[in-house]
């Protein structure tokens, strides 16, 4: 299937319009069914360039290239590495993991919420598969609008107030990033054939970034864009509150996949393009990571509400992350992708977790977890 990643990013969009435009708001059911069989559906379909995928050759696969805005050499293009792939699997596993969560967790405007739900697995998808700038900046800002959205309708008692600080945040990030963009595309025209955003060309300019005078300004945007998706210490303070006050797979999709988002964008970007100002800056990144290792730990375990213990850990952890990519060897790159990908995992299902005690307990004080055992036996055992 010459097309596999278009289906897979943009299956959820036609579930989410079918959705929208067909399924009445009292028909809770239908959207359940819809949205929750396309996101098995995506999944299994993430499988085919996981199975198909040659590990021996590596490099961009599946690639998918066509000419989108010629005059400023935008493309649309696709294509995934072992890293990107991995990610696009974890992403659908993830949301139909967060599908099932839903069925009894939302009770109202349920229509509205897997549309939005939809949309959101559409931005994450693109962002691992772009292999153009351009469009990965697009779908980047895709993710965004329905976050906001999940978190702000569906979230708890402080949603507004969550949701905005998530909002302003991000887009603060994503708009010292797009002038970081749209530098390194001027600057491209001038050391290759054409100005463009193509990753796979962008990734030629290392040497020439090393003396360009405005390069550490341009790495600057980029890592604050990246480091507040992280979010690496101290862009972090969005992320409990956000964890706090969203839904339980609000909070699944956000920890498992929306922080890699970030941990991805410096391992596709910033240290590739920018590889001499990455060194140059090498200890304040560093000590920015060993910062946030041991301040999230410290935090996390004085906490009593479980859901910002594990929001605070997960600072700790994905500074390990970020050791890992910034250690810039092989072997430390190849541990940051697997925490990466362990917390994904781990930290997603930390969530559901608690949501699941929580439907039962109402509540997420740790203190008023005790005899849990005889309450939910079996539940116990797998925990």
């Amino acid at each position: 299937m010459n097309n596999i990643l278009s289906i897979i990013t943009f299956l959820p969009l036609v579930a989410a319009l079918v959705i929208v435009f067909f399924v009445p708001r009292k028909n809770a059911r239908a959207a359940m069914h819809i949205a929750t069989w396309t996101a098995l559906a995506d999944f299994l379909l993430s499988l085919v360039p996981l199975l198909k995928y040659d590990a021996g050759d590596g490099g961009f696969q599946f690639v998918e290239a066509y000419s989108w805005i010629p005059s400023l050499g935008v493309q649309y293009k696709l294509g995934v590495d072992g890293v990107s792939l991995l990610l696009v699997v974890l992403t659908t596993l993830l949301g139909f993991i967060c599908m099932l969560s839903s069925w009894t967790a939302i009770k109202d405007r349920v229509k509205e919420y897997y549309a939005f739900f939809l949309m959101l697995q559409v931005g994450m998808l693109g962002v691992f598969c772009s292999l153009d700038l351009f469009l990965f900046y697009i779908f980047w800002e895709v993710m965004l609008i329905p976050m906001y959205f999940i978190i702000g309708i569906w979230g708890g008692a402080r949603k507004l107030y969550a949701a905005m600080k998530f909002f302003l945040y991000t887009l603060f990030g994503s708009a010292l990033m797009l002038v970081g963009i749209i530098a390194l595309y001027l600057f491209s025209g001038e050391h290759l054939a054409e100005r463009t955003f193509d990753v796979v060309q962008l990734h030629t300019l290392g040497s020439a970034t090393a003396v360009w005078p405005a390069a550490t300004w341009v790495f600057l945007a980029f890592f604050l864009g990246f480091a507040i998706k992280v979010p690496m210490f101290p862009f972090h303070t969005w992320l409990p509150d956000a964890h706090v006050e969203a839904p339980t797979a609000g909070s699944v999709i956000l920890a498992g996949v929306l922080l890699k988002m970030g941990t991805y964008g410096f391992y596709r970007f910033a240290l590739p393009i920018f590889p001499k100002q990455t060194v140059d800056n090498l200890w304040w990144l560093l000590s920015l990571c060993v910062v946030g290792i041991i301040y999230g730990a410290m935090v996390a375990l004085v906490q009593k509400d479980w859901k910002k213990l594990v929001a605070y850990s997960s600072v700790s952890h994905l500074g390990i992350t970020m050791i890992g990519l910034f250690a810039l060897n092989l072997t430390g790159i190849k541990g940051g992708v697997l925490q990466m990908l362990n917390h994904g995992i781990s930290t997603g299902l930390l969530f559901l977790i608690i949501g699941i005690i929580y439907e039962r307990r109402h509540t997420r004080l740790l203190s008023e977890y005790g005899g849990l055992a005889r309450t939910m036996p079996v539940f116990a055992v797998f925990f």
